[in-house]
């Protein structure tokens, strides 16, 4: 049993890997694509840019995992991932568009905008998921 588990121990870090590679994208990409720096605001303890990015990756992981379990080679995963990164940046231009002040107003501080930011993107991320499982 050991063994076998074993077997697949390099089909686990080569998929894993791809991964956080893809993470590492999706927040490089996300970030630049936001209007305001979230890992600066972040290090001056604002809660409200920690709050929308952290569910913001929560809504790529979700899919992101999907992805990983469907994929059945490396380019499949890397192309599903792509989609997830789209989608969440389609999100966020959407939700720019009801709230057209939002970067200014995480920069702010202000929760309520950033939670309608991460709840947009965490639900787009489950729809995404689900949407995945084909």
């Amino acid at each position: 049993m050991i063994a076998q588990a074993l077997l697949k121990l390099p089909d686990f870090l080569l998929f894993f890997s791809v991964s956080l590679v893809l993470v590492g994208l999706y927040l490089l990409v996300y970030t630049l694509a936001t209007s305001h720096n979230e890992f600066g605001l972040i290090r001056q303890n604002n809660i409200a840019a920690a709050l929308s990015l952290g569910l913001s990756l929560t809504g790529f992981a979700l899919p992101l995992s999907s992805a990983v379990v469907h994929a059945n080679t490396i380019p499949d995963l890397v192309i599903w991932g792509a989609v997830a990164i789209v989608v969440q940046l389609i999100v966020y231009a959407l939700v720019r568009l009801v709230l057209p002040n939002l970067s200014a107003r995480i920069a702010a501080g202000e929760l309520a905008a950033a939670l309608f930011l991460g709840a947009a993107s965490l639900a787009a991320g489950v729809i995404n998921a689900a949407a995945m499982s084909f």
